[in-house]
């Protein structure tokens, strides 16, 4: 099997299964099961890096932008997921713009689960780079850490695995899946407009 088509396999029924049994935490710290967010209607689920990334905040930034009336007009949920603690949540909202549901996991088992992998690479050379990497690298750094342990000193070591990759996925409703797009580096989230198109949801 080829790279691209591992990063883009669809979970497996076994799989779903597993995952949707698994619990993620809310902004108030409640636990709840992945499989009741998803269950009911259609949702996309971008799994982000750690909390301090900057190039994962630069695309929830983008992700704050789909409107909510084309979510609804598509029946679609919107969610993120975090591999850090719960409590970093609000403060991510707000420096982002996100106004959508989000959820953290920072055991980390929905991400092993749906094949997310650990680098710490970034965009080969070569290859362009992301519409939502609007940034330098250096620039990207220095935004992490303002965002991040400067900010916010007292979630210094909470905000998950630094070398964790994310990725994007279609599911519900029910236990399906028909979408998948695993990271193969730290700045490799696919396209929100592209994103949308997938899920059948207006986007400017």
């Amino acid at each position: 099997m080829s790279t691209d088509a591992t990063h883009t396999t669809l979970p497996p029924p076994d799989v779903l299964k597993k995952a949707y049994a698994l619990n993620v935490f809310d902004d108030s710290g409640k636990e709840v099961p992945f499989g009741t967010l998803v269950q009911d209607q259609k949702t996309i689920v971008v799994f982000i890096r750690h909390f301090f990334c900057g190039s994962c905040q630069q695309y929830v930034a983008q992700l704050a932008s789909v409107r909510k009336d084309a979510l609804n007009n598509a029946s679609t949920r919107l969610v993120v997921v975090g591999c850090g603690e719960w409590r970093l949540i609000k403060n991510y909202c707000e420096a982002t713009g996100f106004l959508h549901s989000m959820y953290a996991d920072p055991s980390r088992e929905l991400y092993h689960a749906f094949g997310l992998v650990e680098s710490l690479g970034r965009t080969p050379a070569g290859q362009e780079k992301r519409s939502y990497i609007s940034r330098s690298f250096l620039g990207n750094v220095v935004k992490s850490i303002w965002e991040g342990p400067l900010k916010n000193p007292q979630f210094m070591g909470k905000q998950g695995n630094i070398s964790q990759l994310g990725g994007d996925f279609i599911f519900g409703p029910g236990e399906s899946c028909t979408y998948a797009s695993r990271m193969k580096h730290t700045e490799d989230h696919i396209e929100v407009a592209d994103l949308m198109k997938e899920a059948g949801v207006a986007y400017h």
